[in-house]
């Protein structure tokens, strides 16, 4: 089935590689949701002077503020007006009178039927449909829509119906009973950051991925960021073939068996100050030594913070950020969205080359989401995309500074294949740092704890075991036996 690419890639991925050909679409939101904006930023990217885009304006805007509005964004193009886009006033024929029982709206009906088989338009927007319905009744609207889709059909051209429809009405009016497709719109106010989304009712003929997708309007226009659930590839049960990386640090290799296997998403948890980050940056410069691509996705330090500490523990990650083997993508307020942070890491990883991803951290993802619910197939999907891309991931978790968490990664465990938490200990009126591996999946690992320390070089841990204590788990280390001395 041919289709109509309405620009924006990201779209045309949620809508299966676009609009069907001689499809009649509904755009359903309420105002300020992105409607008009995307319909006329798919007119400026499709049409083409053999087959221009056809912009019917009912009882909206005058022709004039539209354009002044669109001055401001990229895709506008002042010599493509008239040339390929054509904005055509439908307000002269709506207020004339109509043959009967059609009344003025079958004039309109007409005019859109002989557009689309004599001038072959790529597309036709009417902007608003809605007002279509304050000259006809319901049954004489559904006979008239019902002509219209059918005589569409025929045609290359794809038509847009916009309209400010609440969601009762989507379920309820002929527009949408008829319709090929419903691309629903909405504007959904949450701190720090609104959002918008938009979602795919129905599209006849497609496989179009379902759900929310959060999209933002920028200078460039609508950016669509596909929902990560709908287009992740679950590499989580491809097999590693027995191949370990180094995590960076000696000690843990030593302790994890060997290291990291291949593939594997790692979560390291802990508290404030306990070295999450100097970790994943011992992670991080392990594979630059190595030649490899690395990803680094930060909610706190943005990249010369992040640069500055490394440099502070001897690694230059500079040169490799400015050679294009290190990506720092630094998550601001404005980007608190899964989907977005989903289409980053997509980007990222979308060429193959990229070998150790480093999410720094869990907590800040789940803020990020204001989704409970749905957090947990989101990070299934992001560890699976990025296993399936043939690399391995770090994410950081943090816990509380003093005493024990129950299930420090919210039920989520499940979804890493090794879980290593660091931890403050009190040993004998003294505040320590520890280190455990507690869990690697079709692997065997140390099971005690032992002492590091973070020094010049980074994380240092101690060749022996912490010995002759209990209470590990309570967070206070308490000895078997009193020291020697003791009284």
């Amino acid at each position: 089935m041919e289709r109509l690419e309405t620009g924006v890639p990201e779209l045309d991925l949620v809508l299966d590689g676009g609009f069907p050909l001689g499809s009649l679409v509904v755009f359903a939101g309420g105002p300020g949701t992105g409607k008009t904006i995307l319909a006329q930023q798919i007119c400026f990217a499709a049409a083409t002077p053999e087959h221009k885009a056809i912009y019917y304006t009912t009882l909206a805007e005058p022709h004039n503020k539209l354009v002044r509005y669109l001055e401001g964004f990229e895709f506008f193009d002042t010599a493509a007006l008239e040339e390929r886009v054509e904005f055509i006033n439908l307000g002269d024929l709506l207020l004339e009178e109509g043959s009967p029982g059609s009344g003025p709206l079958g004039s309109v009906i007409t005019e859109i039927v002989r557009t689309c088989f004599e001038r072959k338009p790529c597309v036709v927007v009417i902007d608003s449909a809605k007002a279509l319905r304050d000259f006809v009744d319901a049954q004489t609207l559904r006979k008239l829509l019902y002509d219209l889709t059918g005589k569409v059909a025929h045609s290359n051209a794809v038509v847009l119906f916009l309209g400010e429809y609440a969601e009762a009405e989507i379920d309820s009016s002929p527009e949408f009973s008829l319709a090929d497709g419903i691309v629903q719109f909405a504007y959904e106010a949450r701190e720090p950051v609104d959002r918008r989304w938009l979602r795919i009712r129905k599209l006849r003929g497609t496989r179009h991925l379902a759900g929310k997708h959060s999209f933002q309007i920028g200078e460039s226009g609508i950016t669509v960021y596909p929902r990560l659930e709908t287009v992740a590839t679950d590499g989580g049960n491809e097999a590693t073939g027995g191949a370990r990386i180094s995590s960076g640090i000696v000690k843990l290799d030593e302790l994890m068996n060997g290291g990291i296997q291949a593939g594997d998403a790692t979560a390291i948890q802990g508290p404030s100050g306990s070295g999450k980050t100097i970790a994943s940056l011992h992670f991080m410069v392990q594979g630059l030594e190595q030649g490899e691509r690395c990803l680094y996705v930060s909610f706190q330090e943005t990249p010369a913070q992040l640069e500055e500490k490394a440099a502070s523990f001897g690694w230059d990650i500079a040169a490799a950020r400015e050679a294009g083997q290190l990506a720092i993508h630094h998550v601001p307020p404005g980007e608190l969205d899964l989907d977005t942070i989903g289409a980053v890491v997509r980007a990222q990883l979308a060429d193959g080359s990229v070998r150790r991803v480093a999410i720094d951290s869990l907590g800040e993802l789940v803020f990020a989401s204001r989704e409970i619910e749905r957090f947990p197939a989101f990070a299934r999907a992001l560890s699976g995309t990025i296993r399936a891309r043939g690399a391995s991931s770090l994410i950081t978790s943090e816990t509380t500074t003093l005493g024990p968490t129950p299930e420090p990664l919210a039920h989520l465990s499940f979804l890493f294949h090794n879980v290593i938490l660091l931890r403050y200990i009190e040993i004998e009126s003294e505040i320590r740092r520890a280190i455990s591996v507690l869990k690697m999946r079709d692997s065997n690992h140390a099971k005690g704890a032992w002492a590091y320390e973070i020094g010049e070089r980074g994380v240092v841990i101690a060749d022996e075991q912490l010995e002759g204590l209990t209470g590990l788990l309570g967070w206070t280390a308490l000895r078997d036996t009193p020291p020697t001395g003791a009284p």
